[in-house]
C-alpha cells in the first residue's frame, strides 16, 4: 500500500491546478484518471463546442457576405473537416494537461477507475492508495430524462455530439437552455433544420423573460423552430426518422433525423464506493460539502460538479482556488463569497451576473434599472450585430450593483466589468468615473447607467 500527502480523484478544472500545486509544495500527490484528461472542459464541453460554435459562426458570417459588401458564393460546410478543427484543439488542450501532471516532480498519474476502500484509502486499479487527504473532482455526465419511447430510439447528448462528422438533416432538440441552444443554433448554421423543444414555458427558463424573448426571436429569424411548453412528450421510431409527440392530445407531432438530449446532468458519483467511506450525497447524487467545500467525512474534499455548487468550468476552477487558498495560504475563502456568473455561447452571446431583475423585484429591496438596445451601441452598429440588450439593477440605497444581463455582441467579455466592480463592493458611480476605450461595448456601461430609474414596483430611495 503506498502513502501519499494526497489524492486527487480526476483531472476535470480543479483537479490538476491543486496537484500541481501541492506537488510544488514538495508534497507527494497522486492524481487518478479513469478517461480521457482535463474532464468535461476540455473533451466534451467548453473547448469542443466553443470550437464548433466557431466554424459555425464563421460560415454564418460568410453567408452575410453581402451585408459587408463581399460574396462567398454558395457557402457550404464540410463536417468531417469542421470535426478535424475541433479534434485538433481539443487534443492540444487534452494532451496538455496530461503531459503537465506527468512532467509534474512529486506527482504520480494513475490511469485506472477510483474506488474508496475507506475513508483513508482509494483502490487504483489493482493498487491501493492511502492518505489522509482526498480530493473527489469527478465532474458529471448527461442525464437522459423520464420520456416514453426514449430508451427505444438512439439519441445523442452532449458527449456524442462532439463526436459526429456529419451534418444531421434534421435535429430534434430536447431542452431549450445552453448546451440546447448552442448545438440548436451551430446546426442551423451548419446547415441542418433543427427544431427545439422544452418541457418549460420559455428558453432559457433562468433568465428574466425579456432575455428568455429575445433569445428565441434570435433563433426564429435563423429559421429554427422553437416548441415551448410541450407537455406529454413520447418519442418514437417511425422509419428512418425520429418522431417527437410534444402534446397531450397526441396531434402535434415533430419529425427528425436524429434527436439530442440536453436536459441536465448529473454527478458521476455513484461507482466510487462513497458508502465505504462515509462520503454524504443528497437526493440527487451530489455530494454534500460546506462552504470551503469539505465533505461529511474529515479528510475528504469534492471539487466541481460533483458537488452541486456550480456547473460551470469557472466555478470548478474557483472551487480550486478556495481549497488552495484555505490550506496552504491562511486564507477564509467560502464557496458563498462568489458572485453566481455565466455565459451562454449563443451568438450573440449571454453574460450574466448577480441576481436577474425577478430576484429583485422578489427580494422587495428598491431597486434602479438600466438598459440598453445593443442597436444603440456604436460597436454592435459597426460590427452590422446589433441584436440584443444590456441590463442592469443597482441597489438605490447602497448604489452597488445587484446585477447584469448583456445579451449582444461581446457581451460575455463586457460583463466582467460589472463582475469586477461588484467583487470590489464599489458603488456603481465608479463604472462612470473610468475612461472607457472606444468604440468598445463596454463603453456603453456608464451610459446605461447615466440613465438609471427606479425599478418598477420598488421604491427608489
Amino acid at each position: 500500500m503506498a502513502t501519499y500527502d494526497a489524492i486527487i480523484i480526476g483531472t476535470g478544472q480543479a483537479g490538476p491546478p491543486l496537484a500541481r500545486r501541492m506537488a510544488g509544495l514538495g508534497m507527494q500527490v497522486a492524481i487518478i484518471e479513469r478517461g480521457r484528461f482535463g474532464g468535461t472542459c476540455i473533451n466534451t464541453g467548453c473547448t469542443p463546442t466553443k470550437t464548433l460554435v466557431a466554424s459555425a459562426y464563421a460560415a454564418h458570417v460568410a453567408r452575410r457576405g453581402a451585408d459587408y459588401g463581399f460574396s462567398a458564393g454558395d457557402v457550404k460546410v464540410d463536417m468531417k473537416r469542421v470535426k478535424a478543427r475541433k479534434d485538433h484543439v481539443v487534443g492540444l488542450s487534452n494532451r496538455g494537461v496530461e503531459r503537465s501532471l506527468r512532467n509534474q516532480e512529486n506527482c504520480r498519474v494513475f490511469e485506472a477507475h477510483a474506488r474508496f476502500v475507506s475513508p483513508r484509502e482509494v483502490q487504483a486499479g489493482s493498487e491501493v492508495l492511502t492518505s489522509d487527504r482526498i480530493f473527489v473532482n469527478v465532474g458529471a455526465r448527461a442525464a437522459a430524462p423520464d420520456i416514453p419511447g426514449l430508451d427505444q430510439v438512439d439519441y445523442l447528448t452532449n458527449s456524442s455530439m462532439v463526436e459526429i462528422d456529419f451534418l444531421p438533416r434534421h435535429l430534434l432538440v430536447l431542452g431549450g437552455s445552453y448546451i440546447g441552444l448552442e448545438f440548436g443554433q451551430m446546426y442551423r448554421r451548419f446547415g441542418s433544420a433543427v427544431s427545439i423543444v422544452e418541457r418549460g414555458p420559455r428558453l432559457c427558463s433562468r433568465e428574466d423573460e425579456d432575455v428568455s424573448a429575445a433569445i428565441t426571436d434570435i433563433l426564429a429569424r435563423e429559421g429554427i423552430t422553437v416548441v415551448p411548453g410541450a407537455k406529454c412528450l413520447r418519442v418514437s421510431k417511425q422509419g428512418d426518422d425520429i418522431v417527437m409527440t410534444v402534446d397531450c392530445a397526441g396531434t402535434s407531432e415533430l419529425r427528425g433525423s436524429h434527436l439530442l438530449v440536453a436536459t441536465g446532468r448529473r454527478p458521476n458519483t455513484d461507482d466510487l464506493g462513497l458508502d465505504r467511506a462515509g462520503v454524504q450525497r443528497d437526493g440527487r447524487g451530489y455530494i454534500v460539502v460546506d462552504d470551503e467545500l469539505r465533505t461529511s467525512v474529515p479528510g475528504i474534499w469534492a471539487l466541481g460538479d460533483c458537488n452541486g455548487k456550480g456547473a460551470f468550468t469557472h466555478t470548478s476552477w474557483n472551487d480550486y482556488e478556495i481549497v488552495a487558498a484555505n490550506l496552504f495560504d491562511g486564507e477564509s475563502r467560502r464557496v458563498s463569497d462568489r458572485i453566481p456568473a455565466h455565459a451562454l455561447y449563443t451568438d450573440p452571446p449571454l453574460g450574466r451576473v448577480g441576481m436577474t431583475e425577478a430576484d429583485v423585484r422578489k427580494s422587495g429591496r428598491p431597486a434602479l434599472i438600466g438598459k440598453l438596445a445593443m442597436e444603440n451601441v456604436s460597436r454592435a452598429f459597426e460590427k452590422g450585430e446589433t441584436e440584443g440588450f444590456m441590463k442592469i439593477l443597482v441597489d438605490a440605497e447602497s448604489k452597488q450593483i445587484l446585477g447584469a444581463s448583456f445579451l449582444g455582441t461581446s457581451g460575455d467579455e463586457a460583463i466582467h466589468c460589472v463582475l469586477d466592480t461588484m467583487y470590489a463592493k464599489a458603488p456603481y458611480t465608479l463604472l462612470q468615473r473610468a475612461m472607457h476605450i472606444h468604440p468598445t461595448v463596454a463603453e456603453f456601461i456608464p451610459t446605461m447607467l447615466d440613465d438609471l430609474v427606479p425599478l418598477p414596483s420598488s421604491v427608489a430611495g
